[in-house]
């Protein structure tokens, strides 16, 4: 009985003491509670500015959306803000402006590389927190770049041009050769292709010239060239929707398949339509959400790789993230219409 009794009253005990650790115990519970509280919620008055050029393009609208919503986790104030005009100086000017206001952090996307160098660096100075999304400083002091790894975005491109076509045909490339981002794609979208498909050739690769009418001018001159291309894939939308007229003007659409880039809504339109088969979407959600949780985490103090990583000059962040693409078609692209 006595050696029952001392079993029994131990297994009470234990149990009573763990219930500090298990799921219903108030004590824990309000012990986590709050410690979640203190850790993962900022203030009303904690600004946090996303930052663009040519800013009332619909691109960034996507951007703003995973911004926004990581900023309503974390109960902080998101502020969008940018040069509505393709000018550097603008630019700089207005990103000069928001470091005055002293923000808790910028995510931030460049026009021109080196130009931003020096603000975001006095940003940084300040004990204002930067990140770069999509078109990056890699010259600067800011803690990490989310954007589209544009290689592998052709690589994915071409796997998907490849099961458009059966994995045989003549393809053509429609690009902004004088853009780095767009040379990627058009690297990676090469090197799949004669690495992996055999009987698929790239037979050109054209200027888009950045409008429409000149992608769809070109387009035509290369079909006449090429009259048994099976596919084009276009690296960017405004390309892609040119591409999409010249085929449609010859009476060609499902003979000849189109692969396009982002989704403004015209791409969307026309892949419901029918008339463009597919596109590739960028994450443009995760590079604004990511962006804000990687600011809000250094801000607070979260991301303590060693002890001492701002006197030691480590990077707490990824150098950077690839926030990766998806393959848009008839069948899902409502999901990714923006309110």
């Amino acid at each position: 009985m006595k050696k029952i009794l001392i079993y029994t009253l131990t297994i009470v005990l234990g149990l009573t003491l763990l219930s500090g650790c298990l799921p219903g115990s108030s004590t824990n519970d309000s012990t986590t509670t709050e410690s979640e509280s203190h850790d993962l919620e900022g203030s009303k008055g904690e600004e946090y500015y996303m930052v663009t050029f040519v800013s009332e393009i619909e691109y960034w609208k996507g951007c703003y959306k995973g911004f926004e919503e990581a900023a309503t986790r974390y109960n902080v104030t998101p502020i969008y803000d940018g040069e509505p005009d393709y000018d550097t100086d603008k630019c700089i000017k207005k990103l000069d402006e928001i470091i005055a206001k002293k923000p808790a952090g910028i995510a931030l996307t460049c026009m021109d590389s080196e130009a931003y160098t020096e603000s975001i660096n006095k940003a940084m100075e300040q004990g204002i927190e930067v990140v770069c999304f999509d078109a990056d400083s890699e010259g600067s002091n800011r803690y990490s770049f989310l954007s589209t790894d544009n290689v592998a975005a052709g690589n994915t491109a071409a796997n998907t041009i490849a099961d458009l076509i059966q994995n045989e045909g003549d393809v053509i490339v429609v690009t902004l050769e004088d853009q780095s981002n767009h040379q990627d794609r058009t690297k990676g979208f090469k090197e799949t292709i004669e690495n992996k498909y055999p009987n698929v050739n790239v037979v050109d690769v054209i200027s888009g010239g950045s409008e429409q009418i000149k992608a769809a001018k070109a387009t035509a001159e290369a079909i006449e060239k090429y009259p048994n291309v099976k596919a084009i894939f276009a690296t960017d939308a405004t390309s892609g929707t040119g591409v999409a007229a010249a085929v449609k003007e010859i009476n060609k659409i499902g003979d000849i398949k189109i692969l396009s880039f982002d989704t403004d809504k015209s791409t969307l339109d026309l892949i419901k339509e029918g008339t463009i088969d597919a596109s590739l979407a960028q994450g443009t959600w995760n590079m604004g959400f990511w962006s804000l949780q990687f600011l809000f985490q250094v801000n607070h103090n979260l991301i303590n790789p060693t002890s001492d990583w701002k006197i030691d000059g480590i990077n707490p962040l990824p150098e950077f993230v690839d926030t990766g693409v998806s393959i848009v078609k008839k069948s899902n692209v409502d999901a990714f219409y923006i309110d």
